[in-house]
């Protein structure tokens, strides 16, 4: 149990380190757009990264005291079984908004999209085998990945572990920081400290 743990944060830890050695690259290249379309891709991406905190932190609530312990079926988790990691692909795609590229915004999102479904089907085969039948009765009307909007469904009492909430809290933090970030790239641009070597839409 503690090596899947370790192994799936291994690969949280990793999709991060490629989300910023990807950061690195875009000191490189600018955006093609500028002006009042630029300002609307950045509005964008802010609001994507905004969704992207809210939802983790929403979802970290229904399964944050017992993961591993009890399935949990109800609030985000009644609409898709991985609601943190389609929140966290649409905090990847805000951020290439944010950075005023629809390609940048496109391509974080498949490589977000691909490596969390990676991630999803193999925690579906530990789920399996934590709780046999019942998963697989939930698994079987419930998507793995886009949600099903009409399958919600809640309660009034929730038991929540204030150590998970403050963990995905300071995850949080790292796509909050990107805003100040992409803005002080921006600057850096436009004053000629970096280089730019070529511009995507």
């Amino acid at each position: 149990m503690r090596a899947r743990a370790l192994n799936q944060r291994l690969r949280i830890h990793l999709i991060q380190a490629g989300a910023v050695v990807a950061s690195i690259g875009l000191l490189l290249v600018g955006p093609f757009w500028g002006g009042e379309t630029h300002e609307v891709l950045q509005l964008a991406g802010i609001g994507l990264v905004l969704a992207c905190v809210a939802g983790r932190m929403w979802s970290i609530l229904y399964i944050g005291s017992h993961k591993n312990r009890q399935l949990t079926t109800l609030g985000p988790y009644s609409v898709t079984r991985n609601p943190l990691y389609l929140f966290s692909t649409i905090g990847a795609v805000g951020i290439g908004l944010m950075y005023g590229s629809l390609v940048v915004a496109a391509l974080l999102g498949l490589i977000s999209y691909a490596a969390f479904i990676a991630t999803a089907r193999k925690e579906a085969d530990h789920l399996v085998t934590l709780f046999g039948e019942r998963y697989a009765a939930y698994a079987a009307v419930t998507p793995m990945f886009w949600p099903k909007l009409s399958l919600y469904r809640d309660t009034e009492e929730l038991s929540v572990s204030t150590h998970a909430l403050r963990r995905t809290f300071l995850d949080a933090l790292l796509f909050l920081a990107i805003i100040p970030l992409m803005e002080l790239i921006e600057r850096l641009h436009a004053g000629n400290h970096l280089p730019v070597f070529f511009r995507v839409i």
